[in-house]
């Protein structure tokens, strides 16, 4: 079976070692300045290991509006709503790089001063039957392109993720560990706060929105 190959993120190449930074260029006239290329990239990235950062860029930093200093040495976690999605989705991301060598999704991510944000990430492992090892991440910011505002809690925001992809209650189910008809229950409240008539409508309306999150009061849904 064929090795899968990493796949090209936002048009961006690394060669040789993309962690360690510092060489003195002056003495190499024609030697390609990666620390600068990677530093001055207008796409947001960031290198990590064992799910901390050890690298990241000025656009990732201004992006979640972040000194690259209060990045670097922490945990991925820091850049999602919660830590139980990071938990969650963590294990996922790891099973589709070792079988597709890379991982890309759209989700909502969050800014300091806890405002959430939708972003496209992708990301690949140097080496791709190793994802906890060295891995690449860029991350695009759609604000922009995302305007309607509506209240989810979080397990409802990971099932509209999961919604916009196209997936089927079966499928979302056995992935985040839920029962069909609780997801089709989720699926229903999400209708109605989208006011969408079928599922293509509640994709389409996800895909234009952009969430606040607000905490569940009282008896949960299901986790």
């Amino acid at each position: 079976m064929p090795t899968p190959m990493p796949m090209p993120m936002a048009g961006i190449v690394f060669c040789g070692d993309p962690i360690s930074f510092g060489q003195n260029f002056m003495d190499r006239p024609n030697a390609i300045d990666y620390e600068s290329i990677f530093l001055r990239s207008p796409v947001g990235m960031c290198i990590s290991r064992e799910n901390v950062i050890l690298q990241c860029n000025n656009t990732l930093a201004a992006m979640f509006g972040r000194s690259r200093e209060s990045l670097v040495g922490n945990s991925l976690c820091m850049l999602y709503p919660s830590d139980d999605e990071f938990e969650r989705i963590g294990p996922h991301i790891s099973l589709t790089i070792r079988a597709l060598g890379y991982y890309s999704d759209e989700r909502i991510m969050k800014r300091s001063g806890e405002e959430l944000f939708w972003c496209r990430l992708h990301s690949s492992a140097l080496q791709h039957d190793q994802p906890q090892t060295d891995t690449v991440w860029t991350f695009e910011d759609l604000n922009d392109k995302h305007r309607v505002t509506a209240e989810l809690t979080p397990r409802e925001r990971e099932i509209a993720t999961l919604l916009i992809d196209g997936k089927t209650s079966k499928v979302i189910a056995r992935e985040i560990g839920l029962s069909p008809r609780t997801v089709d229950t989720h699926r229903s409240v999400l209708m109605k706060k989208f006011s969408a008539a079928n599922s293509s409508e509640l994709a389409y309306r996800l895909s234009m929105a952009t969430w606040r999150t607000v905490a569940r009061r009282g008896a949960s849904l299901g986790r």
